[in-house]
C-alpha cells in the first residue's frame, strides 16, 4: 500500500464490514458482525479514526504527521492492509452488499456479478418472474425472457423445480453437460425449500448422480406411480406460506451469488433443505456416482463384476463386537457416515428400536430391499421389512445398521450389471442351475399351488427353471476352481426388473454381506450360509440340541440382557447347532413367562470364535423380537398369518426341539477348540477348504458400488440350506444322520410343518 499504487487517491478506511472504537490508552476495538477485536498500540489509537473511507491515503499520512512519521503510518497501514482490515473504497450502490462482501473477502465481487449473464430455467409449478426479480434485485444480470438470445449467451443457470424428480430435469441436465455450464438447483415453494448443489460439469456430481439416490429413497411411491402408469412422481399439494416461500426463493439466489462470487465452500456439493415447520436446516453430501451413465464411466460395475475375485492379506483390526473386522466399528462409521441421508444418501436413517430396553441396542436403517416390495402388503411383510443391525454395544449396532442397508443397497439391481442371455442348455456347465441353489423337491413343484396359497412369500414356490428358456445370467467367481461360472442374474440382484415372480427367480439375501474389505465381506457371507444351513438342519428335522452353557462363557452382556429381559417378562436360553462343518452355530431362544402367549423369538450366529457366534445369536434375537401386540393380544402391525400364528400359538411344550435336550451337557468354549487366525484371507482360504472338503463349490459375486464403496458381496455354495421351506434331497435329510442326530432320514410328511419365517 504505497502512495504509487493505482488507487491511492480513492479513499482509504477500515473495512466496509468494521466499525472502530478507540478506548484511550486501552486498546482499539473493531466491531463487526463476526465479533470483535482489540488492537493495542498508540499509533492504532491515532491512525483509526482517520480510517474512516472518506480520506486518501496522502491525506491521512499529513494529517497523522503530527503523532508519527510517515515512515511508522506506513508500517501500521500496512499490517492492517496484510490483516484484511483496511483497503481502498471504491464507490458503492449498495454499502451493506459492499460490506457482505468485504467480511468473507470477495474484493469485487459486485464488478463480477454484474458481467456474469445468469439464466433462470423452471420445471414445474414454479413463479420464474418472481426468482427474475429477485435475482436482479441481488445484483445478477438476467437476460429477459423474450430475448431468444438471451438464454443461450448464460454463463451460468439458476434451475428452479418443484420436485428435485421433475422428469424435465433430466433434459436440462443433458443439455447443461453437453454445454458444459454449471447450474444451481433449487424447490423453493414448499414446506421444506431445498437448495442446491451446484453442479458442474466434468468436476462433480449431476444431476443424475443426485436422481438416482432420491428414487432409492422414494421407493414407497412406486406402487402409486406403477398402478398409474408414470414415470415420475405425481404432483404433491402445495403446502407452504408465503414467507417460507420467499425464504427458499432468496436462499437459493443467496447461494447462486455466492458461488458467482468466488466462494466455495463444501456446501456447493450438497442440498440444503430448510424445515420451515421446525425451523431447522441441514446439509445432505452430493457425491459423484462414478458409474454415472450420464457423466461418468457406466462399464465400471461390469468390468467389477467380470474381474477374478481374488482375496488379498488383510490384517484384522480386532474382535470386539461382533466379528473379526479390517477396520474397527468407529472407523468404519466415520468413513461412511455420509452415505446416511434422507436426501442424498443410501440409508435414509439409523435410528433406535425405542420399544426394546436399552441393554438390548437395535438399530433401523430403512426398508429392506431384499423383501420384494411392489405393492403395499410386500412393504409391510414380515419381521425383516427394515433392514437393521444388532450389536453388545451401540456403536456396533450403528455400524451393523448401516452395513446391512449398504448390503441390500448394492445387490439391488441397477441396470448396469453384466449380463448374458441364453438357455441353461446352451450355457452347458459354465451354468449353475438355479435349483441347485433354491433347493425346492419335485413335490414342492408338484404342489406349488397349495404352498402358494397357504404361506407366506418366505415359502413361495416358482415354477421350474425350463432348460430351453432364455433367460439372463450373470458371472459369479468360484473360488474353488479358478473360473467363472453362471447364475440367473434375477437370482443375484433385488429388484423389479431382475426378474419375475412368475419366472421363479427372484433373489433372496442368503448369503449377502457388507464388510470393510473384500475379504471380510467374504467371510461374513460364507458364515451366513453356514448359520442358515445349519439352522435348517435343525428346525426341519426338530432335531433336539444341547444347551450352551452361558455362564462357562463369561460375557458381561448376558448378565445385562438377562435383567433387560426379565424387564419384558421374558428369558431366554441358547442352542447349540453346529453342523459337519464344525464352525459354531448357535440359537438363542425367548418366550414370553408371564402370559399364555409365548411369543417365541429367536435369533442366530455363526462364527469361527464361539464367543462371536454367541454374541451374534442373542444380539439377532433381540431384532426378531415381535413388536408389542395391541389390546387383547393382537394387532402385531404385520400382514405375515404364519409369523402372528407362531407368536400366539407356539410354547415350548408344543415345539420341544426349542428346549436344550436334557440328555446333553451344556456346551462351553473349550468344546470348539477355537484357534484364532490374524489375517482374514486366512479365514477365506479357511472357508474356501471347507467347502472344497464337502464336494462342493464356493461362489462369489462382487456387489460393490463405485459411489459407496464398502464391499459387498454374494456368497453362493450350491447344496447349502437356506432356512427357508427347501425340501430337495441332499444336506437336510443326510446330514443329521451323519451327526448321529437321527438313525434315519426324516420322511417328507415328517418335516416340521411350520416354515421357518425370518
Amino acid at each position: 500500500m504505497t502512495a504509487s499504487s493505482p488507487d491511492a487517491r480513492l479513499p482509504l478506511g477500515f473495512k466496509r464490514h468494521l466499525r472502530a472504537e478507540v478506548v484511550p490508552g486501552e486498546a482499539t476495538y473493531l466491531l463487526s458482525p463476526q465479533g470483535v477485536t482489540a488492537m493495542e498500540g498508540r499509533l492504532v489509537e491515532v491512525l483509526a479514526p482517520l480510517l474512516d473511507g472518506t480520506r486518501s491515503l496522502d491525506r491521512i499520512l499529513d494529517e497523522a504527521g503530527d503523532a508519527m512519521s510517515a515512515l511508522d503510518a506506513g508500517r501500521v497501514l500496512g499490517r492492517l492492509a496484510r490483516a484484511n482490515l483496511v483497503g481502498y473504497r471504491r464507490p458503492s450502490a449498495d454499502e451493506a452488499a459492499h460490506a457482505y462482501w468485504d467480511m468473507v473477502g470477495q474484493d469485487g465481487a459486485e464488478t463480477a456479478l454484474a458481467a456474469t449473464r445468469v439464466e433462470v430455467v423452471t420445471a414445474g409449478r414454479v413463479d420464474a418472474a418472481a426468482a427474475r426479480a429477485a435475482c436482479r434485485e441481488s445484483g445478477l444480470a438476467v437476460p429477459d425472457p423474450d430475448d431468444p438470445a438471451g438464454s443461450g449467451d448464460a454463463d451460468f443457470s439458476l434451475v428452479l423445480c418443484d420436485d428435485y424428480l421433475n422428469p424435465e430435469l433430466e433434459r436440462i441436465n443433458a443439455e447443461r453437460l453437453a454445454a458444459g455450464r454449471p447450474w444451481l438447483l433449487a424447490s423453493p415453494g414448499t414446506a421444506q425449500p431445498w437448495v442446491g448443489p451446484v453442479f458442474r460439469p466434468a468436476e462433480g456430481a449431476c444431476w443424475s448422480c443426485l436422481a438416482h439416490r432420491l428414487r432409492g429413497q422414494r421407493r414407497s411411491e412406486l406402487p402409486l406411480q406403477r398402478a398409474r402408469g408414470l414415470a415420475g412422481p405425481l404432483a404433491r399439494p402445495v403446502a407452504s406460506l408465503p414467507a417460507g416461500r420467499a425464504v427458499g426463493l432468496h436462499t437459493a439466489v443467496l447461494a447462486a451469488v455466492k458461488w458467482l462470487a468466488g466462494m466455495r465452500s463444501p456446501g456447493d456439493d450438497a442440498v440444503l433443505t430448510l424445515d420451515t415447520v421446525r425451523m431447522e436446516s441441514r446439509h445432505h453430501q452430493v457425491v459423484r456416482r462414478p458409474q454415472c451413465p450420464d457423466c461418468g464411466d457406466p462399464a465400471l460395475v461390469a468390468a467389477r463384476v467380470t474381474a477374478p475375485v481374488i482375496p488379498r492379506q488383510r490384517a484384522k483390526a480386532g474382535s470386539a463386537g461382533g466379528g473379526h473386522r479390517a477396520l474397527d466399528p468407529a472407523e468404519m462409521l466415520r468413513r461412511h457416515e455420509h452415505l446416511v441421508s434422507p436426501v442424498s444418501g443410501v440409508v435414509e436413517e439409523i435410528r433406535r428400536n425405542t420399544r426394546l430396553p436399552e441393554a438390548v441396542n437395535c438399530y433401523h436403517s430403512g426398508r429392506n430391499l431384499a423383501i420384494r416390495g411392489d405393492s403395499l402388503p410386500g412393504l409391510r411383510h414380515g419381521l425383516r421389512s427394515l433392514s437393521g443391525g444388532k450389536g453388545t454395544t451401540e456403536l456396533d449396532a450403528r455400524v451393523g445398521a448401516l452395513c446391512e442397508a449398504v448390503e441390500r443397497y448394492s445387490a439391488t439391481r441397477q441396470g448396469d450389471e453384466p449380463t448374458v442371455q441364453d438357455t441353461y442348455r446352451a450355457l452347458g456347465d459354465r451354468a449353475v442351475h438355479p435349483n441347485d441353489c433354491q433347493l425346492f423337491s419335485a413335490r414342492q413343484f408338484a404342489e406349488r399351488e397349495r404352498w402358494n396359497t397357504a404361506s407366506s412369500p418366505f415359502s413361495h414356490v416358482p415354477r421350474p427353471l425350463e432348460a430351453d428358456r432364455p433367460v439372463s445370467w450373470t458371472p459369479v467367481w468360484s473360488l474353488t476352481s479358478g473360473r467363472h461360472r453362471l447364475l440367473p442374474t434375477a437370482m443375484l440382484y433385488f429388484g423389479a426388473n431382475a426378474g419375475h415372480l412368475a419366472d421363479g427367480l427372484w433373489a433372496d439375501s442368503n448369503g449377502n454381506a457388507a464388510g470393510s474389505s473384500l475379504e471380510d465381506a467374504i467371510v461374513q457371507g460364507f458364515l451366513e450360509l453356514v448359520e442358515r444351513d445349519a439352522v435348517a438342519l435343525w428346525w426341519y428335522n426338530r432335531t433336539r440340541q444341547p444347551a450352551v452353557d452361558l455362564d462357562a462363557f463369561d460375557e458381561p452382556c448376558l448378565a445385562r440382557l438377562r435383567e433387560a429381559y426379565a424387564t419384558m417378562g421374558r428369558t431366554f436360553w441358547v442352542l447349540d447347532l453346529t453342523s459337519d462343518f464344525g464352525v459354531p452355530v448357535m440359537a438363542a431362544v425367548s418366550r414370553r413367562t408371564d402370559q399364555p402367549a409365548e411369543e417365541l423369538a429367536f435369533g442366530f450366529g455363526a462364527h469361527f470364535d464361539p464367543r462371536l457366534a454367541l454374541r451374534r445369536a442373542v444380539t439377532e434375537m433381540g431384532q426378531l423380537l415381535p413388536p408389542s401386540p395391541g389390546p387383547g393380544g393382537t394387532g402385531y402391525g404385520l400382514a405375515d398369518r404364519d409369523l402372528i400364528s407362531w407368536w400366539t400359538g407356539a410354547t415350548v411344550a408344543n415345539q420341544p426341539y426349542l428346549v436344550p435336550d436334557p440328555g446333553e451337557r451344556g456346551r462351553t468354549p473349550r468344546d470348539w477348540g477355537y484357534r484364532p487366525r490374524a489375517d482374514l484371507r486366512d479365514d477365506v482360504l479357511a472357508a474356501e477348504e471347507m467347502v472344497r472338503a464337502r464336494g462342493m463349490e464356493l461362489l462369489v459375486l462382487d456387489q460393490t458400488r463405485p459411489d459407496v464403496a464398502i464391499p459387498v458381496v454374494k456368497v453362493i455354495v450350491p447344496g447349502m440350506r437356506p432356512f427357508w421351506a427347501r425340501y430337495a434331497p441332499g444336506r437336510l435329510f443326510d446330514v443329521p444322520v451323519r451327526l448321529g442326530r437321527l438313525t434315519r432320514p426324516t420322511d417328507y410328511g415328517e418335516l416340521n410343518p411350520v416354515p421357518l419365517f425370518v
